[in-house]
């Protein structure tokens, strides 16, 4: 018997060495799972039953890495190597300890080393669960990304997802410990993060265009005022959200309420105020602007709700109690999502904005140590997806594994100057969390009424994930732009049509951060990781590939309210100042001086950038006119941009709904070639034909230029700096060439 063991372990050890594997690697009672070159899965099972059940992080248990060696060594010693990582295990019998496993990986081109007890000395930074009522800076959670070049997230004891309902592990699965190992390569960390936690969605396109929010007692009436002065003073509306006011609340007497409200949850429409809310929010649909609902559901539905009698008979339990909100039972959560929100979706509600407050009286799921904010966003993004819709919701940020829900939003945050700052920062550190698309209440929800103040916010959040305005029950706070004052609204007027003009570049970059996890905001030193201005320059960031924004957050000086900005310009490229057309050579640090009708915003040259006509429903006017704009470039240069197109609504696109078109743009020899390619792919409303208007900013001399070969006359324009040139109608299927 011992010879056969013997025997046995010999033949083992030489089938090992210097073998590829199949990963998963199982050890003894320890189980190595290879996710990415650069991401390993550690588990430790003291009955050695591994655990495949996805959890909220771990959402995705797919795996088919395989470039995985191990190599038996003396003893119980092993060696298991990636493309990206070396792992030295001493299989001792015990969980994952200080002695017997390290990790070693490349960083800067010398070999670094992890192991159990290492500690995070260099982290970037991440999101933040909420900024309710904070007026300044606060500590950051840890993000992914780290100059240390690693990070580990601990799913260790984290509930599982059984048949999609939250249920606790079994206590024999000791450790669950995710590794990341990266150096400076912060973009394949991001991959990385999407190979186990599964991708960021597409969102609905509407969620990227211009947000109107107050908490108010509005009348339908009110609400039909609010939309006719946008239209007349000239803003773009796509979103109009109805804070408590539209549900009954003073009827509310039983539940632990919030902030001493009972009745702030609520689901029985307030007819006192919107008669008829079902014809109300048709006529606002038929006008392109999609209504969404504020909700909190701390308390469930009560007796003062009139789909109470309905939800507790599905219940089975007698009228007259109130049930506590129990968001771990399926039974009860299936009841309430139905019973208070069916009747409002039928109305053509576009989804709900979950406002969860309760942590500090529900903090837990009951039965459970996951919280509620990250089960609740689950539960209602899937709850979203319905009849062929991409999820939607509107929440604040609950951890590792939300990415899947956007959209997110940054709480109910005190206005001034030192938070503008703040939230600029946090920003663009939080999709190093996976927090792709953050939203803020500009201009703050508390206070700030310094109309300098809140047209600087503005400038942000054009850079933003939505142009979203919302503000505190106060009869003196009003975001409506106009009321502002003449300068401010005027300056914040040409902001919101910026913001109309550019959305096919902002949806191409929602697209982008889809397919590769790269944030909408995000911060230098993910484009730029070796160099150490990308660090020290905070108050920047990139939106999307193309445009780098550096909003003031400072007052001005003088009538025209001029501040200053310190700006670092990235080498390698040409930049365009967006508003004076300055042009600048990158490698630089410069300071721009900018009145209230403008702030650094910079365009990389060299490549077309995808826009649109202005149009007051930006996110759902069909792209008939395609508007590229372009700057020149370095000397000689041969670049591409793709622009991404879809129904912006349905799952579609999951099937192969959409279109690309690749937008090219070379220089060789003093002269540029820009070229559209024939578009690829389909999607349901896909214009055939389009209409094209080249802007060839940044151009002081007269040019000749030809479309398609044939000279055009191209038409001086002073707002660029350059030459227009107008394209009829033109088959999308077809290849359109610019020269000059």
């Amino acid at each position: 018997m011992v010879v056969r063991m013997f025997l046995l372990v010999v033949l083992l050890s030489s089938f090992l060495v210097g073998q590829a594997q199949t990963n998963p690697v199982v050890i003894g009672n320890s189980r190595f799972t290879f996710i990415t070159p650069g991401l390993v899965r550690l588990e430790y099972a003291l009955d050695g039953k591994f655990l495949d059940d996805p959890t909220l992080f771990a959402y995705n248990r797919d795996t088919d890495y395989q470039d995985v060696k191990v190599e038996k060594k003396d003893g119980n010693r092993y060696t298991i190597t990636t493309p990206e990582m070396r792992l030295e295990f001493t299989n001792d019998g015990f969980p994952f300890g200080q002695t017997n496993l390290r990790v070693y990986y490349k960083q800067g081109g010398k070999e670094k080393w992890w192991y159990i007890a290492s500690e995070q000395g260099h982290n970037l930074g991440g999101a933040v669960t909420t900024l309710d009522a904070i007026g300044g800076p606060i500590d950051l959670q840890e993000g992914l990304l780290s100059r240390d070049g690693w990070y580990v997230i601990n799913d260790t004891g984290k509930e599982i997802l059984k048949n999609g309902w939250v249920e606790n592990r079994y206590r024999e699965h000791v450790q669950d410990i995710y590794l990341f190992v990266y150096g400076n390569d912060y973009k394949s960390a991001l991959k990385s993060l999407k190979a186990i936690s599964g991708p960021a969605p597409m969102t609905r396109k509407y969620v990227h265009g211009s947000w109107y929010c107050r908490w108010w007692n509005y009348t339908d009436d009110d609400y039909r005022e609010i939309v006719k002065e946008y239209k007349e003073h000239d803003f773009p509306m796509d979103i109009l959200v109805f804070d408590m006011g539209w549900h009954t609340q003073k009827e509310a007497k039983a539940g632990t309420g919030h902030a001493g409200m009972k009745g702030w949850t609520g689901y029985s429409w307030n007819r006192d105020l919107i008669k008829d809310p079902a014809g109300l929010i048709g006529e606002l649909k038929n006008d392109g602007i999609y209504v969404v609902l504020n909700e909190h559901p701390h308390d469930g539905l009560r007796d003062h709700d009139d789909r109470y009698p309905a939800f507790m008979k599905a219940m089975g339990e007698p009228i007259g109690k109130n049930l506590l909100f129990d968001a771990g039972s399926r039974k009860y959560m299936d009841n309430f999502m139905k019973y208070a929100h069916e009747e409002s979706d039928s109305m053509g509600v576009a989804f709900w904005w979950l406002d969860w407050q309760q942590d500090y009286l529900y903090p837990k799921v009951r039965g459970t140590n996951l919280s509620h904010l990250q089960w609740l966003n689950h539960i209602y993004f899937d709850y979203s997806r319905k009849n062929n819709l991409r999820g939607a919701g509107f929440s604040r940020w609950a951890g590792w594994g939300d990415h899947r829900h956007p959209i997110q939003f940054s709480g109910d945050a005190v206005a001034n100057w030192e938070l503008l700052k703040f939230q600029i920062k946090l920003t663009a550190t939080s999709g190093n969390a996976g927090c792709f698309f953050w939203a803020h209440d500009i201009g703050g929800f508390y206070g700030g009424k310094d109309p300098e103040l809140y047209t600087r916010w503005t400038q942000f959040g054009l850079l933003n994930s939505s142009l979203r305005v919302h503000s505190v029950y106060d009869e003196k706070l009003d975001r409506r732009p106009w009321l502002w004052g003449e300068q401010e609204e005027k300056a914040m007027r040409r902001i919101y049509h910026l913001r109309s003009e550019l959305m096919p570049y902002v949806y191409s970059s929602v697209w982008q951060c889809h397919e590769d996890m790269l944030p909408l905001n995000r911060a230098m030193y993910i484009e730029h990781p070796e160099t150490e201005e990308a660090y020290r320059n905070p108050q920047q960031f990139m939106f999307g590939d193309l445009l780098l924004g550096a909003p003031i957050t400072k007052s001005g000086s003088g009538p025209d309210k001029v501040a200053d900005q310190k700006v670092w310009l990235p080498e390698g490229d040409v930049w365009y100042q967006w508003f004076s057309g300055q042009r600048y050579d990158g490698g630089q640090i410069i300071t721009e001086n900018c009145d209230l009708h403008s702030f650094p915003l910079y365009v990389k040259g060299g490549y077309l950038l995808p826009m649109q006509p202005y149009t007051p429903r930006m996110a759902s006017t069909p792209l008939n006119k395609l508007v590229l704009r372009f700057y020149p470039g370095t000397e000689e240069y041969d670049h591409s941009y793709t622009l991404y197109e879809d129904d912006g609504e349905s799952r579609d696109y999951e099937q192969g709904g959409y279109a690309l078109t690749k937008l090219g743009s070379t220089r060789k020899a003093g002269k540029c070639t820009l070229t559209v390619s024939p578009v690829e792919g389909s999607y349901q409303g896909q214009p055939q034909k389009r209409a094209y208007r080249f802007e060839l900013a940044g151009i002081s001399q007269p040019v000749s230029v030809k479309v398609n070969g044939k000279k055009v006359k191209a038409v001086k324009d002073e707002t660029i700096k350059g030459y227009v040139v107008e394209v009829k109608p033109y088959d999308i299927r077809k290849e359109m060439v610019i020269e000059y």
